[in-house]
């Protein structure tokens, strides 16, 4: 029972070591969301944001090559990006008020992906342990993202796309 416990507290030590999380920016409200599950078809390979002329409206990201559900508004403008073979998202800036204003998106390839509008409190998020990528999302919406978090990991079936 000893060797189970110290094994188990081991395990737990080095998946903290793997992942990070801050948590989120913005002012709250609204319904949660979270694709936490989605990172289980693979990495995120493109996504999608919905804008007006103030705010994020809405978030969806594609996993592997499977697409999550979307959350938000589906009025503005939207967006799409396709990232590039072994590119990953490894940093996240941006804006908010009282909602998201705006999202930059940093990949491994160099690549700055800008959405929404440059008013707000800045914020700036990464991973904090080397090799790690933006895994998933979670936040807080209605007909516009509220709070957005950033859930930082090791790739999970990278290499796959099924």
């Amino acid at each position: 029972m000893c060797m189970c416990l110290l094994l188990g507290s081991s395990l737990a030590a080095v998946a903290s070591r793997s992942s990070s999380f801050v948590g989120e920016y913005g002012a709250g409200g609204g319904t949660a969301y979270s694709f936490s599950g989605e990172q289980l078809n693979g990495h995120i390979t493109a996504l999608r944001v919905r804008e007006n002329v103030n705010h994020i409206l809405g978030l969806q990201f594609r996993y592997g090559r499977q697409w999550s559900p979307y959350y938000g508004n589906a009025a503005g403008t939207l967006h799409e990006v396709e990232l590039y073979p072994g590119e990953n998202i490894t940093q996240v800036s941006g804006k908010v008020a009282a909602y998201v204003n705006e999202l930059i998106f940093v990949t491994s390839h160099g690549r700055l992906l800008r959405f929404g509008q440059p008013s707000g409190t800045s914020f700036n998020d990464f991973p904090l342990f080397p090799g790690t990528i933006l895994r998933y999302v979670s936040g807080r919406y209605s007909t516009v993202i509220h709070s957005i978090g950033f859930h930082w990991g090791y790739c999970i079936k990278c290499n796959d796309l099924s």
